[in-house]
């Protein structure tokens, strides 16, 4: 097996990135590894500007005789922004580095920003940029749970105990993963048997070698659709019955439930999606050699 490599560690990460025209010249070469092509038509044709340094210009998508200029930021979470590149991959290093997240407060306390908005704004646009937008249907071994995202009721006081209707007051997300392969999960209304078919039929090749649950309800008509479906009957305390099981995505939600206790302590329903893309990315790319550089690409 070849030798995982892990992430830059703060030495290193300092020595590679020095200033700002550093953090430029690795910008080009992860988003142009073919060399600069013009983000608005696709020419590779373009040229440098005379007196600015990353920028180019581009006379194919040009109107009335004149040039398209772009810098090397442009169409990235980077343009249009005050704060120094390097700030930036500052930032973006520090949350991959961090199993469990890191706050935005944390940020703001660490680089100094203006204020803890600032912070705020810019990592939930790094977050947004991990969504993955190339995804394909996972196969092989797939095991599928829901859990809630939010409080236990008995750790409410008392005037904000939510009684026997607690779960309508948590959020529901659903996982499914791909045994050794990744991860995909969504934020959905409600646990019931149409929504969790959908994010199945949706997310989930019908070829899969096996579809591991465990016995809610919401599951039952899986053979129905075609799907080699297994369930541990958890509420017999039985957990693993050969390859069935669900301890992976169980795994994952584990990371995903002490990042919010222990980090963000609280996520509202209208952010918890960028969240939860964030904790995906790092699951799917644990095992990248350059995962700064993925990263990066995908900003």
């Amino acid at each position: 097996m070849a030798k995982r490599i892990h992430q830059m560690t703060v030495r290193q990460w300092e020595a590679s990135f020095p200033n700002d025209d550093a953090c430029k010249t690795y910008l080009v070469a992860n988003r142009w590894p073919s060399g600069v092509a013009c983000p608005r038509c696709g020419n590779p044709d373009v040229g440098e500007h005379g007196t600015r340094a990353f920028h180019w210009q581009c006379y194919q998508c040009s109107a009335k005789g004149t040039s398209y200029r772009f810098s090397v930021t442009v169409g990235t979470i980077f343009e249009n922004t005050k704060y120094p590149l390097r700030e930036w991959f500052r930032v973006i290093h520090l949350m991959l580095t961090s199993k469990k997240g890191i706050s935005a407060l944390q940020i703001h306390r660490m680089i100094g920003t203006g204020s803890y908005e600032t912070a705020w704004s810019m990592c939930h646009r790094i977050r947004a940029a991990m969504i993955d937008k190339d995804f394909r249907k996972l196969m092989g071994i797939v095991e599928v749970d829901e859990t809630y995202i939010g409080g236990d009721d008995d750790n409410r006081h008392f005037g904000k105990k939510h009684g026997k209707y607690w779960r309508e007051k948590k959020i529901p997300v659903v996982g499914a993963v791909s045994r050794k392969g990744k991860v995909v999960a969504r934020v959905i209304n409600n646990c019931g048997t149409e929504t969790l078919e959908h994010f199945i039929r949706n997310t989930v090749d019908t070829n899969v070698s096996l579809l591991a649950t465990d016995d809610h309800h919401g599951y039952r008509d899986l053979p129905r659709s075609g799907y080699r479906h297994g369930a541990a009957n958890h509420s017999k305390k039985k957990y693993v019955v050969g390859a069935v099981h669900t301890n992976t995505i169980e795994g994952f939600w584990s990371l995903v439930k002490r990042g919010m206790i222990g980090t963000y302590h609280k996520v509202s329903r209208k952010y918890l999606p960028l969240y939860i893309a964030e904790f995906s990315w790092r699951y799917n790319h644990r095992s990248e050699p350059d995962i700064f550089g993925c990263a990066i690409r995908g900003c």
